[in-house]
């Protein structure tokens, strides 16, 4: 069964739905700046990619929002365009759509603040809406129930693999004819005293107070990455039924490839041999040659042994000229949801013929063999494009998208 995008919703720090989000990547426009939402004194990182100038409240409503933790916030949003532009509602048996949508850590907020008040006023004082407000596939429940999606519900975890993982799996419930559709990705609201206290003491983050230098993928001066917040939504369908209903299609997922380094719990394969067969698996499914992929959005974290790996396994299977970028340097790391995010860019740049930057990002670390695509987008056609997502525990997933030329 073949499978196809028909709608896509996005909530990040470089716009706040997919037109403005497009107008961001071919911009270069940089979501980093200063950490608003807690005051940052005495913390080593004092910058983060934050969602702006939307309140859930107004788009969700006050008394849902105040029910959902940040995360799931987002998602919601995200998912409420998605399944608008889809023109999704009515189109299936709700049994028939299955909903996948993960976060890498879940509501780390809603964990500091109940804790706090636990510490300070007692186990009387937590809030009743605690437990439901934190756990991770709450998300995926909430979407759920808005949308009336019955099918399989659940949100797979691979730290910063998960927005592609969940893509991946929702591709295959579809393809070997579990569900019709499927409203999938991730989302993270994790800019939080506690996240950027723990990504700082294990060295990930960078520490730089300059916009500019914060999040440079690729860069020889690459120090750490920018934490980020946001959702990226898709919904996927097959083939048969998007045409059935004349339902616009943006791209076709044609291949999904997954694996574990089992190497270290923070630290990528010295030899990238698990992101390399991802992707070699990647491609096998899609039933391509590696010459046929024209951009690839790497994972990109801006991290010294990540580039670096990265690179390697991408000049290894691809060469040295297929154009690669990282949409992290605009966007910083979303962790759960980057792969998300990041496979909307993938398809946005198929769908208008164009490689988004690798803003900020000027001198090419000499061991970076890739072709990183810097400064400015580049107008390009692309038949094929491929994202990467790396995640903590050596979880590796790629996904490889065509573009819509008709049947």
């Amino acid at each position: 069964m073949r499978v196809v995008i028909t709608g896509m919703g996005v909530v990040t720090p470089i716009g706040n739905n997919v037109e403005e989000f497009t107008q961001g990547l071919k911009e270069g426009r940089c979501g980093v700046g200063p950490i608003t939402q807690f005051p940052v004194e005495g913390f080593k990182a004092s910058l983060a990619a934050e969602v702006k100038n939307v309140d859930p409240a107004e788009v969700i409503g006050k008394k849902e929002a105040r029910r959902m933790d940040r995360f799931t916030q987002l998602a919601v949003m995200a998912a409420d365009e998605a399944v608008k532009d889809a023109k999704l509602t009515g189109a299936y048996d709700p049994f028939d759509i299955d909903v996948l949508i993960t976060s890498g850590i879940g509501g780390l907020s809603t964990m500091e603040e109940n804790v706090a008040k636990y510490l300070e006023k007692g186990p009387g004082r937590v809030s009743p809406f605690f437990i439901p407000m934190n756990i991770l596939n709450m998300a995926a429940g909430e979407i759920s129930i808005r949308h009336e999606a019955m099918g399989s519900s659940f949100a797979p975890v691979s730290a910063c693999a998960s927005g592609t993982h969940s893509i991946g799996e929702g591709f295959r419930s579809i393809k070997h004819g579990y569900a019709k559709a499927a409203i999938v990705g991730g989302t993270e609201g994790a800019v939080t005293p506690m996240a950027i206290a723990g990504f700082s003491n294990m060295k990930a983050l960078n520490e730089t107070a300059d916009v500019e230098k914060a999040s440079i993928p690729f860069d020889a001066e690459r120090a750490g990455f920018i934490l980020g917040e946001g959702a990226g939504v898709l919904i996927l369908e097959s083939l048969d039924g998007a045409l059935a209903r004349g339902a616009k299609i943006y791209a076709e997922v044609v291949g999904y490839g997954s694996t574990s380094d089992a190497h270290h719990i923070t630290a990528p394969h010295p030899e990238a041999k698990g992101a390399l067969m991802a992707m070699k698996r990647a491609l096998t499914e899609a039933g391509i040659a590696p010459e046929a992929i024209g951009y690839i959005n790497a994972h990109g974290t801006s991290t010294p042994m990540n580039d670096r790996l990265e690179s390697k396994a991408i000049v290894e299977l691809f060469g040295k000229e297929v154009a690669v970028s990282s949409t992290k340097s605009m966007t910083g790391h979303l962790l759960g949801a980057a792969g998300a995010v990041e496979s909307v860019a993938s398809v946005l740049a198929m769908k208008d013929s164009f490689i988004p930057p690798t803003i900020h990002t000027k001198t090419i670390d000499p061991e970076v063999e890739a072709n990183i695509i810097t400064g400015e987008s580049v107008d390009m056609e692309i038949r094929y494009a491929l994202s990467n997502s790396l995640g903590f525990g050596g979880h590796n997933a790629c996904l490889v998208f065509k573009k819509w030329e008709g049947q």
